[in-house]
């Protein structure tokens, strides 16, 4: 378990992180969010013991990070933006380097991380010859080497093809099943797809902390249905939608000659059916139905609008 107490980090008179306190419970996937300056990276250094908060105190499993170094940072594995690798090391030798440095029995653990990492195929390549999809594969197997409880990974898909990308979440996902992971990304995709907790930062201070649907929800008050619609009047159309129930507003435009509207509808209440019913009703011809909710990219850019350019 991670408990973040209060916790600040000053660099001089500016105030990187402001008084964050926040617990993350063995076995969660949580993405910590925010724009660059926001602080969480900074947030991330303090929690893996690579930073001391100017006030407040970090706990794994009860210990503090910081007076407790050796045996909390034996739970952590950390694997950073550009995983600080050996280029010129072939992946075997530099996994059994990383085994005796943490004092792991590299013939037992090594192979293991090679099958759940995906490694076995370039094992016996130089690093500096792999793609950054695989270094980021071995950046993940140097953070587990020491089986820790507790995995913080920051932008792990940052510079990845497409390809690559559901590679690397797939290994992310399944690793996460028998740990605790904290994901930092500005892949807002990323998070929805991962995990199931979102913790967002902005101008150093925590603006959100809630389970990812959740989140959606608490910033989703009304729905969007658009309808592509020809053989219409534009004002019948907005005449028809606007009177139906639980319509909160209606807009229409002119495309060529169709007619392209946008409901507003109360969240949570379903009205495609009945404007299915009126486009028929009105002898209209549908070409398009589909209903746009609150992504959480929305409801990022809500919390978050005014952060700064540069992160701590």
């Amino acid at each position: 378990m991670i408990e973040v107490e209060h916790v600040s980090r000053r660099f001089g008179t500016f105030r990187a992180v402001d008084d964050i306190s926040f617990s993350i419970q063995t076995g969660e996937i949580v993405g910590l969010l925010g724009p660059n300056g926001a602080g969480k990276t900074t947030t991330m250094r303090m929690i893996t013991g690579y930073l001391e908060p100017s006030e407040g105190v970090v706990k794994i499993d009860g210990m503090n990070v910081f007076t407790h170094e050796v045996e909390t940072k034996r739970k952590i594995g950390y694997m950073p933006e550009s995983a600080p690798l050996y280029s010129d090391m072939i992946v075997a030798d530099y996994l059994k380097y990383v085994a005796n440095v943490e004092g792991v029995d590299a013939g037992k653990k090594i192979p293991e991380l090679a099958d759940v990492c995906g490694l076995k195929e370039v094992m016996h390549k130089n690093i500096g010859d792999l793609s950054r999809g695989n270094r980021q594969r071995v950046g993940l197997a140097h953070a587990l080497m020491g089986d820790p409880e507790i995995l913080v990974l920051d932008e792990p898909t940052s510079g990845l093809d497409p390809n690559q990308v559901s590679e690397v979440r797939s290994l992310i996902k399944k690793i996460g099943e028998t740990r605790t992971v904290i994901i930092s990304t500005h892949i807002l995709s990323e998070v929805e797809m991962l995990c199931n907790r979102v913790i967002i930062i902005s101008n150093g201070k925590k603006v959100a902390d809630s389970p990812t649907e959740e989140l959606r929800s608490q910033y989703n008050s009304s729905d969007e249905v658009q309808l592509v619609i020809g053989n219409a009047d534009a004002q019948a159309v907005q005449s028809a939608f606007s009177a139906e129930s639980h319509v909160l507003s209606c807009t229409v435009s002119q495309e060529e000659e169709k007619i392209r509207a946008c409901v507003h509808t109360d969240h949570d209440v379903s009205v495609r059916p009945a404007l299915a019913r009126l486009v028929a009703l009105h002898d209209w011809d549908l070409y398009e139905m589909n209903v746009h909710r609150n992504s959480l990219e929305d409801v990022f850019r809500t919390l978050t609008t005014g952060g700064s350019e540069n992160e701590n």
